[in-house]
């Protein structure tokens, strides 16, 4: 069967007229489902929009080809809606999640995050995926009765546990939250609405996040080529990429470079998704849920790589992360950028008055103003941070 070809809806899919609801009761769209009309608010939010101007990897006058947050979330988004479809879940549910998923983060992409996090270590440190849920909730002001976007319990639910269950069903906190403590956006929300922290995300979240790895292993090893990092002939002995390779060079053997990396992206693509399809399956149909919840309750998600594909993503994050990421060219563009939010924090934290004025008038009374000017930095794409940067500082880095 085609992956592209019609499903049955599954009963253990998300449905959007069971949803647990939102924080601020609304009148019920005419037109739209509860899923479909959260897409729809992502879509026009502020956040979505600065994301064009966000790094990924590469700053944004390195290249016009090369990915920006809203480019990695366009190609995430369509990933998961072809799981979710695939798999007989609710695609929109899947694109809303995908949507969404990056709106948090800083600019500069994690060198900005790192950044943040050390200027707030005696806050409880920064997290993008906390602070996602802090602008979906709070930081977008677009509503007369409401702060945020009061998007659906089950997408909120997704965001935050992008990454999994924060903590054990008794309460206690898993892996790095238990060093560290519940981020504070996760855990200030918690106040308002319980989001089961203990508790696996529905089936959609969980192939949203999926189709996150999906993409970043694709579109990172395409920009590394791209920015001549390293070379085909580099990635023949990384399992599966080199099988592809491979492949491609037996049925195409004088294809040109330019369409060889662009067929190398499709088909890993293609495998991972293939794989994820399968695995899932294979999942679905051992635990045999009947309903969402079941798949909460789980003692393993059902979204997931094969072993053997799992395998295969370690190795191609491990050979981009020496090559790619931790590169001499591009840590030191993230070191002078580290800079620059660290310079922006600084200065805000000793002179509130350089926030702009229309910013410094936000927030609730008592809110951490430390926080606050985490929010508003984080909020920046890369070249407003430099524009401030400039409006403040003598020099500033020019980032290449």
């Amino acid at each position: 069967m085609a992956i592209e070809a019609a499903v049955a809806r599954a009963p253990y899919a998300s449905d959007p007229g069971s949803s647990r609801g939102r924080l601020h009761a609304e009148p019920v769209s005419p037109t739209r489902n509860a899923f479909r009309r959260d897409c729809d608010r992502i879509i026009h939010a502020t956040a979505f929009r600065r994301l064009a101007h966000k790094t990924q990897v590469f700053v944004f006058h390195e290249g016009d080809h090369y990915r920006t947050r809203l480019t990695h979330t366009l190609e995430v988004t369509q990933i998961a809606r072809s799981l979710a479809r695939a798999l007989g879940l609710d695609e929109d549910l899947a694109e809303a999640l995908a949507l969404a998923h990056d709106l948090g983060h800083p600019p500069f992409g994690h060198a900005g995050e790192r950044a943040l996090d050390r200027c707030l270590a005696d806050r409880g440190g920064f997290d993008h995926n906390a602070q996602t849920l802090r602008v979906v909730t709070a930081l977008e002001r677009r509503y007369p009765a409401f702060d945020g976007l009061n998007l659906s319990w089950e997408t909120l639910e997704g965001l935050v546990k992008h990454n999994g269950p924060l903590t054990r069903r008794d309460g206690s906190l898993l892996g790095r939250y238990g060093e560290r403590g519940l981020p504070q956006a996760v855990r200030l929300y918690g106040e308002n609405q319980e989001l089961e922290l203990w508790s696996f995300a529905s089936a959609e979240a969980q192939i949203a996040a999926i189709a996150d790895d999906i993409a970043y292993d694709a579109h990172d090893i395409d920009d590394g080529l791209r920015a001549e990092l390293f070379a085909l002939d580099d990635l023949a002995g990384v399992p599966l990429v080199g099988d592809v390779l491979r492949e491609i060079h037996g049925q195409h053997p004088r294809l040109d470079s330019g369409r060889l990396v662009h067929e190398l992206g499709r088909r890993l693509i293609t495998r991972m998704i293939e794989d994820v399809i399968a695995e899932t399956g294979r999942r679905l149909r051992a635990l045999a849920p009947d309903g969402v919840d079941d798949v909460r309750h789980a003692d393993a998600p059902v979204g997931a790589f094969s072993p053997a594909m799992a395998e295969a993503d370690r190795a191609i994050k491990s050979f981009l992360y020496p090559r790619m990421y931790r590169h001499e060219r591009i840590m030191r563009i993230m070191g002078d950028a580290e800079r620059v939010v660290c310079d922006l924090f600084a200065r805000y934290k000793s002179d509130p008055e350089a926030i702009p004025a229309e910013w410094a008038q936000t927030g609730e009374p008592g809110e951490d103003g430390l926080r606050r000017i985490a929010d508003f930095i984080a909020g920046m794409t890369d070249r407003y941070a430099l524009v401030e940067h400039a409006r403040l500082f003598e020099t500033t880095p020019e980032l290449r």
